[in-house]
């Protein structure tokens, strides 16, 4: 394997070896707790434009396969890992991380102190960096990296949405069976795709959703005249408030179908009622955060993937917080005082993750059965 360097616009530089894809990429480095899911990380949408570190030490260990993936294609910028395994032993397996990173091009570097990393992350916030297999000087690494432009301002949702409108037919996952076919559906749904997660369309489907995905760009005109039971806001990469045909599409939506949101979601929900988003210093990423919910007061281990938040302070005229984050308060979830509308910050579909929160999807089939019943 060659050598290569991982450099912060911060100036601080590690030297490992390369893996996957050789050449030189860039982007936000941010840090994921997960101990396992490195393929369902990789092909999160969420990703794009950021370039991912992993906390657990042992990475590729158990290959990938054609099944655990959350999009058509890994979205990562790059990977960095402390130590890269290429001798995979899975009954799943269809090739090893390497080949597969290789054969998408994506760059990989391990062998670095990836615990000094994540430190240095925590300590002085994600920040933009570069990994290069072919330009070896620091300097000059650092020197690009300081000139990347920072996540604040960047709308990614319309790099990574469909092209077009399409109907999504998979149901859940069974070690037996693999994926389900696409069951008895009652309730019709228009999810907006800002990067959305396959796994989040599986488990609507499951609950007992016909649902059509459209791109980001979609109007609520459009969205309306498909006169869905309800409306689901995805997930997906990038700084919510750049997403202004979003938000105000969201806003002709809103009180008129129930609305669903899951992490860029809610943000963008904030946004359509009058509120602010900031920065998060260096995200939720993982999949063992600890969120309570506030209408039951149990405590769930959720997965998180956003590095934005909703400042409560400028919507809680309106809405009621649901779930916090127990680690730093921040919010997890919100409901509207009057309208059929709710979001979660972290990921109930998990992927990986715990299952703690897969009730939410029924909360979303009970409101949809109430707001049927009422119109």
């Amino acid at each position: 394997m060659s050598k290569a360097i991982l450099a912060l616009a911060d100036g601080l530089v590690f030297e490992g070896h390369s893996f996957g894809a050789e050449g030189e990429t860039s982007g936000e480095v941010v840090f994921n707790t997960s101990m396992t899911g490195y393929q369902e990380i990789l092909t999160d949408p969420s990703y794009k434009g950021q370039m991912v570190t992993m906390t657990y030490t042992q990475i590729g260990n158990y290959g990938v396969n054609d099944e655990d993936v959350e999009s058509a294609k890994p979205y990562a910028e790059g990977f960095i890992v402390k130590e890269y395994i290429d001798f995979p032993s899975n009954w799943r397996k269809s090739k090893s991380l390497h080949e597969y990173l290789k054969g998408h091009g994506i760059v990989g570097i391990q062998g670095i102190d990836t615990r000094a990393l994540t430190r240095h992350l925590r300590d002085f916030g994600a920040q933009p960096g570069v990994i290069s297999t072919k330009d070896l000087d620091p300097g000059s690494l650092v020197t690009k990296a300081k000139a990347l432009p920072k996540m604040s301002g960047l709308d990614l949702a319309k790099v990574v949405t469909c092209k077009k409108p399409y109907a999504w037919e998979q149901g859940d996952w069974d070690l037996e069976k693999g994926y389900a076919k696409k069951p008895a559906t009652r309730y019709k749904v228009v999810a907006y795709d800002f990067g959305i997660k396959r796994n989040i369309l599986r488990l609507l489907t499951s609950a007992g959703c016909d649902v059509t995905v459209v791109p980001a760009t979609t109007s609520a005109d459009e969205v309306l005249a498909m006169n869905p039971d309800g409306v689901f806001l995805s997930n997906g990469p990038g700084d919510p408030e750049p997403v202004t045909y979003a938000i105000e599409n969201i806003k002709k939506i809103l009180g008129k179908k129930p609305v669903f949101g899951i992490c860029l979601g809610q943000q963008l929900l904030g946004l359509a009622l009058g509120g602010k988003t900031y920065k998060l210093k260096f995200g939720h990423h993982g999949g063992n955060q600890p969120i309570m919910d506030l209408t039951t007061r149990k405590v769930e281990i959720a997965a998180e993937n956003h590095g934005f938040a909703v400042d409560m302070d400028t919507v809680k005229d309106q809405v009621v917080m649901t779930h916090v984050n127990l680690n730093d308060k921040t919010c997890e979830g919100f409901k509207h005082k009057t309208l059929p509308a709710f979001c979660v910050q972290y990921h109930p579909e998990a992927s990986p993750g715990p299952h703690d929160s897969r009730y939410l999807f029924v909360r979303f089939i009970d409101m949809m059965e109430k707001h049927k019943a009422k119109n």
